[in-house]
C-alpha cells in the first residue's frame, strides 16, 4: 500500500513539472499553447500588397429623356377629385402618345388620394376641407429633339392640373462603352500602382485581385411648366440635353516582389 502511494506521488510531481515547463515554453511566444514550434500563425489581418482604384470615364450625348409628370386635382369629395384628375390624365396620356411616346414607355410612378384638413379655432379641432388626388407617370422619350414639343403638348392637354416634376437624360445602352473604359481604368490603376511601388522602394508584382464598379451619373433639369407658361401667350419649351458621363472603376491589388 505504501509503495502504491509513492508511485502516485511521483506521477503527480511529474505532471506538475510538465505543466510548469509548458507554461515556461510559451512565455514570450506568439504561438498558442499546444502548437508545434515550427507552426507559424499569422495574426496580422491587414491585406498585403498595393491596392489602387483606376477610373475610366467618357462624356457622350444622351439618347433617352425621361419625363416625370402628372396631374393633381382638389375637390370637396373624393369622387369629384378623382374624376377631374382622371379626365386630365387621360388627356395628358393621349398627348404623349400622339407625339410618339409608346405605351410601353409610359409607367405609373405614383398615385394618391389625400385628405386635406385645416385647424378650426372655433371648434378647436381639425376639419376636412377637401380631397386631393395625385397621379404621376414616367414617360420615356426616345427622340431627344422632340422633348420640348412633348412637354408643351402635355402641359396644354393637362391645363392647370398638370405637374411637371423633372426630366432626366441618360444613355439607354451604356454597355457599348464598357470595353474601352475597362482598358482605360486598368491602365490608370497600373500607373498609380507603379508610382506607389517606386515611392516605397519596392518592386511591383502581378495583379492578385480585381473588382469592377460602374457609375452612370444622370444630370437632371427641374422646372415647373405651369409656372413658366404665361396664360395669354404660348412659349415653346427649349430643352438642352447636354452630355452625360459614363464612368467605370476597377479596384486592383498588386503583389509586392521582394
Amino acid at each position: 500500500m505504501k509503495k502504491k502511494k509513492n508511485w502516485l506521488m511521483v506521477i503527480g510531481l511529474a505532471l506538475v513539472l510538465a505543466m510548469v515547463g509548458l507554461c515556461g515554453c510559451n512565455q514570450g511566444s506568439t504561438s498558442p499553447i499546444g502548437l508545434p514550434e515550427d507552426l507559424q500563425v499569422n495574426q496580422n489581418t491587414q491585406q498585403e500588397g498595393i491596392w489602387v482604384i483606376g477610373k475610366g470615364e467618357i462624356s457622350t450625348k444622351p439618347d433617352i429623356a425621361t419625363l416625370d409628370l402628372g396631374v393633381q386635382a382638389q375637390k370637396d369629395s373624393v369622387a369629384e377629385a378623382q374624376a377631374e384628375a382622371s379626365e386630365a390624365m387621360d388627356k395628358v396620356m393621349a398627348a404623349l402618345k400622339q407625339n410618339g411616346v409608346d405605351d410601353e414607355d409610359i409607367q405609373t410612378q405614383y398615385f394618391s388620394i389625400y385628405q386635406m384638413t385645416k385647424w378650426d379655432d372655433d371648434k378647436d379641432e381639425e376639419i376636412v376641407i377637401g380631397y386631393q388626388v395625385t397621379n404621376t407617370v414616367a414617360a420615356k422619350i426616345r427622340d431627344i429633339d422632340k422633348v420640348g414639343a412633348i412637354i408643351d403638348a402635355a402641359a396644354k392637354a393637362g391645363g392647370d392640373l398638370v405637374r411637371m416634376h423633372d426630366i432626366s437624360f441618360s444613355v439607354e445602352d451604356p454597355s457599348t462603352y464598357y470595353k474601352d473604359l475597362r482598358g482605360e481604368a486598368m491602365a490608370d490603376a497600373e500607373a498609380k500602382a507603379k508610382q506607389l511601388a517606386e515611392l516605397a522602394g519596392v518592386t511591383l508584382g502581378k495583379a492578385t485581385y480585381i473588382s469592377e464598379g460602374i457609375q452612370t451619373p444622370v444630370p437632371k433639369w427641374i422646372k415647373s411648366v405651369a409656372e413658366e407658361m404665361e396664360p395669354a401667350e404660348e412659349y415653346p419649351t427649349s430643352i438642352s440635353p447636354g452630355e452625360t458621363k459614363i464612368s467605370l472603376t476597377v479596384q486592383v491589388a498588386y503583389s509586392i516582389l521582394q
